[in-house]
């Protein structure tokens, strides 16, 4: 499983650091959505390669999005934070709103960084 996300915003580094922190059977690779192999991703499934509003996840040939991507994500880490999946049944038109008020305003209330995150050495092999 692959997880896409926007390497300059502050709160989308914090969210990937949370998987990793939670990912011990090192289930997730991950890449920013503005690297070569992101862009790559992107452009195979005819994603925008431009203006980044959202977590991808590609999983077993397939692509989730927003708010499917991030309970995807927590159904697949380790420990109780499956239980978030839970959320799978209110339907994405009434999830995604919530998350696109979060990803809208994300730099403006998280930040952003000049470069995409430059993982450690020992993570470096679950960057792509």
């Amino acid at each position: 499983m692959t997880v896409l996300f926007d390497g300059v915003c502050n709160f989308c580094n914090a969210s990937i650091n949370f998987v990793i922190d939670r990912d011990k059977k090192g289930v997730f690779k991950f890449a920013a959505l503005q690297s070569d192999i992101g862009q790559e991703i992107l452009k195979k499934y005819g994603l925008k390669q431009t203006n980044f509003d959202s977590i991808i996840l590609e999983k077993e040939g397939k692509i989730y999005q927003k708010s499917d991507a991030a309970l995807e994500i927590v159904r697949n880490m380790d420990g109780l934070w499956k239980v978030f999946y839970i959320f799978k049944i209110i339907p994405s038109f009434l999830r995604n709103p919530v998350y696109n008020l979060i990803a809208k305003n994300r730099y403006r209330i998280f930040g952003r960084t000049d470069a995409c995150r430059i993982p450690t050495p020992k993570l470096k092999a679950r960057f792509l």
